[in-house]
């Protein structure tokens, strides 16, 4: 029997293969269920009409796979299909179904576009009124094919005869812009008709030079500048192209937008728009003038490595409440990163204000927490009949909103909250028998969609909102199990290494702006630093791509050396600026480095667990040299340690929670030591009612320690707890995301004081990762898991639970539930790989492909 087709492929680590910037481009297919393994494989690649096939390749690889003909040019399409022969089959599979691919602008001189905007003064260090541009052509002969290729110097959105293209926001992105600006391909060939035609583009400031950062911000980061870059090129039915690049042929004028900035929200004035601005009706318009161009290294023009921001999800006040003095506060029952869409009628001139915020303060809006972000959104209205809208550019992080000035009574229908983040596929789901801790892994998940708007960010609502390399470095497994981020993590950390600076230093945050007196100049930091080794390791562990390894290991090299020559001899990093187990919960509201263990501990702790993972990069890659020498330098770092933070006694100089689970999980001890330093840490933890008494650094790694090393059942007492400081004590106040403190909010309902307090930050919520493996069970064994390891720990009165992970090779799944004789399983093993199951009180068992149902009654019987 011929087992059935293999999924269509896939084209690296892209939800599609339009625009690809890669000009031989990987292929990763899945098999279907019940083929069991594969064992060879056969790809047929169309383009230009010429039908090319690989013939039978024996082999099991199905992830990644190498492209299988001559490298694609600027713009050229292929077709790709494939077949496999499976190890419980007689023949070939069927072909899966045809996917296309398509290549970008590859080179620099593909372009002709140059960046326009307004040519009119405008005050650099003041809020600026962004501009539209716009350019009318004409079509002489039906349309084929029609690609648009677009960026911006700032964010833009595009439209072409009326409507809009795409539906992507905040593009193209935040990167390190002088050296990789984004653009993005568009199919535009239903938009365009032969005759008059007409592109226009709304501009904004976004992060290129809008005011960002701390303490006021700064602007015009990037430039002064607010230009679109965009290139149509229309292929006719007889084969001719006709391009319409932007150039000073095209016109601008000031649009009903006022003002428009990321932190201050967005003003639009709806009496000023022209709805059919971009259309070739509106082409004797007055106010139209022309542009100014400027100029653009074509070469640093990159196509995107990941998806693009969208709207993923609208979600409906749960209330809406009068406040008797011509003002509405709206709760939509879920701490969101997004905007609101109104749907309004009233008079002319009607101003309606929007406001945020994520928490309430005495009825009233706590905006507090945003700092200088104000997050004011205000439409005026035309009074031409009902309107729908929402800002444009611009986001807010936001649970409340009080809107002021609607005109009449208001209904839950006529206000939505539309969520944005990286239309990231989800790929992990986790539930268990304790609904606080359901709604606690919610939260995690909730925290990564409001930050993932496209890099990984600390908050989405007040004046920051940056790319913190620690945050990510601590939470990436936990990210990337829950979705599939690796082109946008592999897209952030290209600037992370562009970002480096000469001597290995990486940046506390990345893409770099201002942050005097603390963060600027940049200092070498453990933990934040070492997301140059940690993190691309974590990527390939989960993905199985080898080649992203590669493309980071340089800066992982850099980074490791830094810290080599900052240690010296002695292989002690006990120098420098170090933030050690940040917002321990025992540090001052003011000064959240200042927690209870050495940062020098930490600092040196990191520095042999970079070393080693940096050997294991460098073996994986097959550079031996180099893997000998890191091992003999992490072993050298961890001796150190020893000698200088190891008692005889076994414990640590630094008698706290995060000192023995760096040890523990880092592999610092001797064996000898190991035991001792574990009973300190749960005696630690007991000591204290099983409350965290960890930070950033320690947090995500005191679960495993104490796992891993005999108390399992205190582990799930730290989980469990209630109390403050704890995961679930923030549950319990209403929390629908991960807090940036463990008592952002306090007991008797106030506010931290402090003034870094956000109710939306991924860090702490990195426990989910051991949610995952320990609690429901799922563990990668080898990259891209290939291999997996089924192996639930059960504990703290949770009875059953759930967790399915979708790998690169399928959907891998185990649901367990206890049962007066022990415990059943189901589970389930993708196509392609083998696992090993182990069940309490049960022997290891392998497994191959497929489902299996196991009860260890039955196991424990057959033993």
């Amino acid at each position: 029997m011929l087992p059935p087709q293999p999924s269509p492929v896939r084209f690296e680590h892209l939800p599609d293969g339009l625009g690809i910037g890669v000009a031989s481009p990987r292929l990763t297919w899945t098999l279907p269920a019940g083929t069991g393994r594969q064992v060879s494989y056969e790809l047929e690649l169309e383009r230009r009409g010429d039908i090319r096939r690989t013939g039978r390749v024996d082999s099991a690889e199905q992830v990644l796979v190498p492209w299988p003909g001559a490298p694609l040019t600027s713009r050229e399409r292929a077709t790709v299909r494939v077949r496999v022969w499976t190890s419980d089959a007689t023949g070939p599979s069927q072909w899966s179904t045809p996917r296309d691919v398509e290549a970008g602008l590859l080179g620099a001189g593909d372009w002709q576009a140059v960046p326009v905007g307004a040519d009119w003064d405008e005050d650099p260090e003041g809020e600026r009124r962004p501009a539209r541009v716009r350019k009318d052509f004409r079509l002489d002969r039906p349309v084929a094919r029609a690609r648009l290729y677009v960026t911006a110097h700032g964010l833009y959105e595009v439209e072409i005869n009326g409507h809009r293209v795409g539906d992507d926001a905040l593009a193209p992105g935040w990167t390190v812009y002088p050296h990789r600006l984004r653009y993005r391909t568009h199919d535009v060939t239903a938009h365009l008709t032969e005759g008059a035609n007409t592109v226009g583009a709304w501009l904004g400031d976004g992060w290129y030079r809008g005011k960002y950062g701390f303490d006021g911000g700064t602007r015009n980061i990037y430039g002064t500048d607010q230009s679109l870059i965009a290139q149509l090129e229309v292929e006719y039915d007889d084969g001719t192209v006709h391009v319409v690049a932007t150039d000073r042929t095209w016109k601008a004028a000031a649009g009903p937008i006022l003002t428009s900035g990321l932190y201050e929200g967005e003003t639009f004035d709806a009496r000023l728009h022209d709805p059919a601005w971009a259309t070739p009706s509106a082409a004797g318009t007055g106010g139209w003038t022309p542009v100014r161009t400027g100029a653009r290294d074509t070469a640093t023009l990159v196509a995107p490595l990941g998806p693009p921001v969208r709207c993923t999800e609208e979600v409906t006040p749960v209330t809406v409440t009068p406040t008797g003095d011509g003002r509405h506060l709206l709760d939509f029952g879920q701490n969101l990163v997004g905007r609101l869409r109104v749907t309004v009628d009233g008079p002319a001139g009607t101003a309606l204000t929007l406001r945020h915020a994520e928490v309430l303060q005495d009825g009233e809006l706590a905006t507090r927490p945003l700092r200088e972000a104000t997050s004011v959104d205000t439409l005026i209205l035309s009074g031409a009949g009902p309107l729908t809208w929402e800002p444009r550019f611009t986001l807010h992080g936001f649970r409340y909103a009080e809107i002021s000035g609607w005109p009449g009574a208001m209904t839950t229908g006529q206000v939505t909250a539309r969520v944005y983040h990286t239309d990231m596929r989800r790929t992990g789901w986790f539930e268990c028998s304790d609904p606080l801790v359901n709604r606690l892994h919610e939260n995690v998940v909730w925290s990564m969609r409001g930050n993932f708007v496209d890099l990984p960010t600390d908050c989405p609502q007040r004046d920051e909102r940056l790319g913190w390399t620690g945050d990510i470095q601590v939470f990436a497994p936990t990210a990337s199990f829950l979705y599939d981020c690796a082109g946008l993590l592999d897209s952030w950390l290209t600037d992370v290494g562009r970002e480096q600076l000469p001597d290995g230093t990486i940046p506390w945050y990345v893409p770099v702006i201002p942050g005097e007196p603390m963060w600027t100049p940049i200092h070498p930091g453990a933990a934040w630093g070492d997301v140059a080794t940690l993190t691309p390791w974590t990527l390939f562990r989960r993905y199985g791509d080898l080649e992203l390894l590669r493309r980071h290991y340089p800066m992982a090299k850099a980074w490791v050396e830094l810290v080599e020559r900052l240690a010296g001899p002695s292989r002690l990093w006990d120098t420098g600026v170090q933030l050690g187990d940040w917002l321990d919960p025992a540090a001052p509201p003011d000064d959240p480095a200042a927690g209870r263990t050495d940062r020098y501990l930490v600092a040196t702790a990191y520095f042999a667990h970079s070393a080693r993972h940096l050997a294991l990069a460098a073996a994986e890659l097959g550079f031996e040299a180099d893997a000998e020498r890191y091992a003999a330098l992490a072993a050298e770092a961890a001796d150190a340690f020893r000698r200088r933070y190891v008692l005889p006694s076994a414990r640590l100089a630094s008698d706290s929670a995060t000192a023995y689970a760096i040890a523990l999980a880092f592999d610092l001890l001797t064996p000898e030591q190991r035991g001792p330093a574990a009973d300190r840490l749960a005696e630690i933890v007991l000591a204290d009612g099983a409350r965290i008494s960890t930070g950033f650094v320690g947090t995500p790694l005191i679960c495993d320690a104490l796992t891993d090393n005999g108390h399992l059942d205190v582990a799930y007492r730290l989980l469990l707890q209630t109390e403050c400081p704890s995961w679930l004590y923030t549950v319990t106040m209403g929390a629908t995301t991960i807090w940036e403190r463990w008592d952002s909010l306090r007991p008797d309902g106030t506010l931290n004081p402090g003034g870094m307090t956000s109710f939306n930050h991924y860090a702490l919520g990195a426990v989910a990762d051991w949610l995952h493996r320990v609690v429901g069970g799922i563990t990668a064994t080898a990259p891209g898991c290939r291999r997996l390891s089924f192996r639930p720990r059960p504990g703290g009165g949770i009875n059953w639970a759930r967790v399915r992970h979708d790998t690169p090779y399928g959907t891998a799944a185990l649901s367990w539930e206890l049962t007066a004789t022990g415990m059943t399983a189901d589970i389930t093993v993708p196509e392609g790989c083998t696992a090993t199951v182990e069940l309490p009180g049960c022997a290891p068992l392998a497994l191959g492909p497929g489902a299996h149902v196991l009860d260890t009654a039955e196991l424990g019987a057959a033993a």
